[in-house]
């Protein structure tokens, strides 16, 4: 069975973690299911690239998200995160795309 790029699921977890927070009103659960899809990020980026590159994606990652909330005052908050969930697929294809 094929994986789902370590790529898709981070910028899936960015957006599947605010569109759950956002839909069921619950930040936490949000939280959930975000932390749930980088640590399955973080260990295929480890898996491909090794341990440094996935520490440096997972820190990609926190950052991007951290980062959406003051991008969305000043473009909208699904204009943030789609924008930050695409810098965190760039990032992990750059940096995975030759250890495959």
């Amino acid at each position: 069975m094929a994986r789902v790029p370590a790529a898709a699921v981070a910028a899936g977890g960015l957006v599947g973690g605010y569109g759950v927070a956002r839909w069921t009103r619950k930040r936490p659960l949000g939280g959930v299911a975000l932390a749930a899809a980088g640590a399955v990020a973080a260990r295929q980026w480890h898996q491909v690239a090794g341990p440094k590159a996935a520490a440096g994606l997972s820190a990609a990652y926190v950052a991007a998200f951290a980062g959406s909330r003051p991008l969305a005052k000043k473009v909208g908050a699904w204009p943030a995160v789609f924008t930050a969930a695409a810098g965190v697929a760039l990032a992990s294809w750059t940096v995975t795309r030759r250890s495959h």
